[in-house]
């Protein structure tokens, strides 16, 4: 058995110190600033450009807005993006977006989608789950012919309400269920 000498330690804490400093835990980075300035830019896009919503949002108990989400797919696909929750306009929490999927899928598209959720319970949920899953208790407003978004009355009694807007790109279908968001440290 080998004992260690203070050298031996000290040299190995000197070399191990380049590992550890690229570990970062996102404290004291710029991630959450370039987040929040990228939200700002969604809103405002969607307020402006669908005013409709504003009123789903003032109805709603909060919001994750995701501004930039990429698909891309060849037989198996997947997604990333990343945003912020927003509860009395103020941020509250970083999340990320993930999705997966297998099928007969060719190309690539990016998309923003904001969850409006419309009660405190499905708020609550979210916040409560340790990776949230999108399924089918989500309503989905859509762009009718006059491109407005349609969010009825029927819509906002709905717990969660999803509006997806500013794709580019090209992959057939859009939908946000399989997607899994999660609490992350920008």
């Amino acid at each position: 058995m080998s004992t260690v000498s203070r050298r031996s330690f000290t040299l190995g804490a000197l070399a191990a110190t380049p590992l550890l400093a690229a570990c970062g835990n996102g404290v004291g980075s710029r991630g959450s600033e370039r987040i929040d300035a990228r939200v700002d830019t969604t809103l405002n896009y969607l307020y402006n450009t669908y005013p409709n919503t504003r009123s789903l949002a003032d109805k709603s108990t909060g919001m994750l807005v995701m501004p930039l989400v990429t698909e891309a797919g060849l037989g198996i696909g997947g997604g990333y993006g990343r945003g912020a929750l927003r509860i009395g306009g103020s941020t509250v929490d970083y999340y990320s977006a993930t999705k997966g999927s297998v099928g007969l899928q060719i190309g690539a598209q990016q998309f923003a989608h904001v969850l409006f959720f419309m009660t405190d319970d499905a708020l609550s949920k979210f916040r409560r789950a340790s990776g949230w899953a999108a399924g089918a208790d989500i309503e989905y407003a859509f762009r009718d012919q006059g491109e407005n978004i349609r969010a009825e009355t029927t819509t906002s009694t709905s717990p969660v309400v999803a509006v997806i807007f500013g794709q580019a790109g090209l992959l057939a279908g859009l939908s946000l269920e399989g997607m899994k968001y999660t609490r992350i440290i920008p």
